[in-house]
């Protein structure tokens, strides 16, 4: 049995899988509220990740009735980019910048100065965003030159939570593709780009392909999560990456829609594809020896978190789905612009704001709560737009997170991208294919290929019902982003 444990942004989720591809059991906790104290921040505290982590591989054993010398490997994943500092003990110096925060434009600029936008594409394949790991460094050595002085260690969220579990400093190819500090073309970390920023290579952790074994459970990290020491760690994926290889998006025409906090369009590549304008991200796969590249919505689940947070505490997402079920489809011409934090692709812009637009007096709660859920289509059919004019190929879609578990949703996404789109027995997302890499990692299958093909089957395909009206409603949506960024910026 193999345990993947996804450490996300609203909570870390625990899942076992067997040889067959089959959930024994799964369990999730949930993280505290994100901290944003002015707009744009958006910080957590690491030691409630490794809370949360434990509370759930707890569950997930108890509700399996499995012991810990019973777990063969451990896998992990979890959000992308977010920025631990510790110091010399390992101790967290602050909180976590994470993905989702914008604060470090003027970082980006700096950089990208420095270094020039062709040759940091050249590089690391992207170009230098707020997301990023190595920006948050870059502020907080601007802002907090004390905390700054006293970075030892650097990692990233799931990282943290293996260093608590195993006390190894570690990080795989595809996560570290998101600090802009790595030349993905070679798979290394990158010198040149490290010695521009300042930032001492001594800080950054040793790099290790997907499935590779790259540590084991601690005496310590045994009492705290109920494994068994020596239990052998993979070193894992970043969530888009190990979601990816738990829904099969390895070979070229795959591609995935993954809703979670954030929006990710996925599509597996042979050789590294670089977008000389920057939209899309171009990282290393969780496979070995393959590359992907992707387009992220900042405010996807996001949208309809802060919407039900704001306007209908107290309900459910549930209520809330079957709530817009009752408007039409296109929303009657209401449409939700879902840049909460600014927005990655295809805008690059830190300071886009969302925003409703059309709202009459007919229009309901319903009608709101279907263009939340339509308006995070479009922002991820944008990727899709790049991707044909790129020449990505798109043979297959399959779906994952948030938007993969309910049939509104589902459809919603098949009208919007215009493709039919498969829908996994398993819905496990990142915390699957973490555990199929540890099962890699020590064997059960001989690569990655081979564990996908062994596991991973499709459940349903939902067809396009009203693609038409979507494509009309597509072409009003992409005139949202000129018109809010000419009113925000006057």
């Amino acid at each position: 049995m193999f345990l993947g444990v996804d450490v996300g942004t609203g909570g870390t989720r625990a899942v076992l899988v067997d040889r067959a591809g089959r959930v024994a059991a799964s369990c999730a906790s949930e993280h505290a509220p994100i901290r944003s104290e002015h707009i744009g921040w958006a910080e957590q505290e690491p030691e409630d990740w490794w809370r949360a982590a434990r509370e759930a591989i707890a569950g997930a054993m108890a509700a399996s009735g499995l012991a810990g010398a019973e777990i063969e490997a451990v896998g992990l994943t979890g959000q992308m980019h977010g920025c631990v500092m510790l110091d010399a003990d390992g101790k967290v110096l602050r909180p976590a910048l994470i993905w989702c925060d914008q604060r470090t434009q003027p970082e980006c600029d700096w950089l990208t100065e420095k270094i020039g936008f062709e040759r940091l594409i050249e590089l690391t394949c992207n170009p230098a965003l707020p997301n990023f790991t190595l920006t948050k460094l870059l502020w907080v050595r601007e802002h907090q030159p004390e905390i700054f002085s006293r970075i030892a260690h650097v990692l990233c969220p799931k990282d943290y939570v293996r260093y608590r579990m195993t006390g190894e400093f570690a990080i795989d190819m595809q996560e570290a593709s998101g600090t802009l500090l790595l030349d993905v073309t070679h798979r290394r970390w990158s010198s040149e780009v490290a010695e521009a920023a300042g930032i001492p290579m001594a800080w950054l952790p040793r790099l290790f392909e997907g499935p590779e074994i790259c540590a084991r459970v601690s005496d310590v990290g045994a009492t705290a999560t109920g494994l068994a020491a020596g239990t052998p760690v993979a070193a894992g994926a970043g969530d888009q990456g190990a979601g990816a290889v738990g829904m099969g998006i390895l070979a070229p025409g795959s591609v995935s829609a993954t809703i979670g906090t954030s929006g990710v369009v996925f599509a597996a590549t042979d050789t590294p594809a670089k977008d000389r304008l920057g939209r899309l991200h171009t990282f290393c796969h969780g496979a070995p020896g393959r590359w992907h590249v992707m387009g992220v919505t900042n405010g996807a689940g996001l949208s309809l978190r802060y919407f039900r947070d704001t306007f209908s505490p107290g309900e459910s997402y549930e209520e809330l789905v079957a709530m817009a079920a009752e408007a039409p489809a296109g929303s009657a011409g209401l449409m939700w612009a879902p840049y909460l934090f600014g927005e990655r692709t295809p805008h690059l812009d830190p300071k886009a704001r969302a925003a409703f637009v059309g709202i009459t007096a007919s229009h309901t709660r319903a009608h709101f709560v279907r263009a939340v859920l339509e308006g995070v289509a479009f922002s991820l059919r944008d990727t899709l737009t790049l991707f044909a004019e790129l020449g990505v190929p798109v043979k297959t879609i399959r779906l994952g997170g948030g938007g993969a578990r309910g049939p509104l949703w589902r459809q919603i996404q098949a009208d919007v991208y215009g493709h039919p789109v498969e829908l996994l027995e398993a819905e496990e997302g990142g915390a699957f294919g973490a555990a199929l890499l540890a099962g890699t990692g020590i064997g059960a299958w001989a690569s990655v290929e081979e564990a996908c093909a062994a596991t991973i089957r499709v459940k349903a395909t939902i067809a396009p019902e009203h693609a038409a009206a979507m494509n009309s409603a597509y072409e009003e949506y992409r005139r949202i982003y000129p018109a809010l960024k000419a009113i925000s910026r006057s």
